[in-house]
Parts: structure tokens; sequence; C-alpha cells
């Protein structure tokens, strides 16, 4: 972590290298975050390209250093929102580099199915929790809710996921 802000601190004063840095850190976590709400792997690329862009030029304007994580998935969850009013419906298979060795493809489907079932706002919020790796209290502040109703929906979006797999 301590390495991570000296990136951060370093990116914020125009180094470029640095940024870099922090960009392989997080890049298949925000693919992956992308393809899964929009099921296009060229929308989900062209929004983590967006958003680094974005994040890049808005770096210095980030308070709090050890909140880069949340802020950049912030700025690609809001894009990802206006991108999913056009091409809600479309879907696409996840790229084998990206996929485990070892799946069951009928039970990914079933999965994926149930998923796209869910309202949009579920979809984000499982979304940020699964494969952002983000707590309730942090998807609370990006989503601008309480962690107590982020919880509470989560549960509810897997609940009905369970109903759909059922």
């Amino acid at each position: 972590m301590e390495e991570q802000t000296t990136l951060i601190h370093q990116a914020k004063l125009g180094n470029p290298q640095a940024f870099a840095k922090l960009y392989e850190e997080i890049y298949r976590d925000m693919y992956r975050f992308a393809w899964y709400l929009l099921k296009n792997s060229h929308d989900a690329e062209d929004l983590v390209s967006e958003t680094v862009m974005d994040a890049w030029a808005g770096i210095r304007g980030l308070k709090k250093e050890e909140s880069f994580r949340a802020w950049i998935f912030r700025i690609l969850s809001n894009k990802c929102r206006k991108r999913l009013k056009e091409y809600l419906s479309r879907t696409e298979e996840l790229p084998e580099h990206l996929e485990s060795e070892q799946r069951n493809r009928e039970e990914d489907m079933d999965v994926k199915e149930a998923f796209s079932r869910l309202e949009e706002e579920e979809r984000l919020i499982l979304s940020l929790r699964i494969f952002g790796g983000y707590s309730s209290k942090e998807i609370g502040a990006c989503l601008n809710m309480n962690d107590a109703t982020v919880r509470s929906r989560q549960k509810r979006a897997l609940e009905k996921m369970q109903r759909y797999l059922a």
C-alpha cells in the first residue's frame, strides 16, 4: 500500500510512468467489471481506456490517495451506466485469456443469464463487490447510498439470482 501511495503521489505530480504502473495493477479488474456490466468486450475496452484518460487528466483532483481504486472505479461505473442505457441487451463471451481453465460453460451461461436479468443497480452493486472487491461502505460512497442499503440490495440481488438459477 505504501508503494501505491508513492505512485499515486508521483502521478499527481505529473509522472506518467507512475500512473502507468497504477493502471497495470488494476486493468484486469477494471476490464472485468466493465465487461460484466456491458457484456461487450469492445465497449468494455473503450470505456476502460476513456476512464484511464479521464483519470490521468483528473488525478490532481484526487483528495485521498488511499481512495484511488474507488475513485477510478467510480469514473468507470459512471461511464458504464451511460453506455448501458444504449447497449443493455447486447451479450458477448468473456475472452479466453481472462477465463479460468476449468469451468463449466453451461453453468457460466446460466449465471450470466441470471446476472443479466437483474436490474441495472443490482448488477452494478454485485459487480463492484465481486469483481472490484469493494466493501459495502466503498460501494455506498461510489453510488451515493448508505452502506446498509448497499448490503440489503446486494442480498436481495443474490437471492434473485438463486431463484433464477433454481
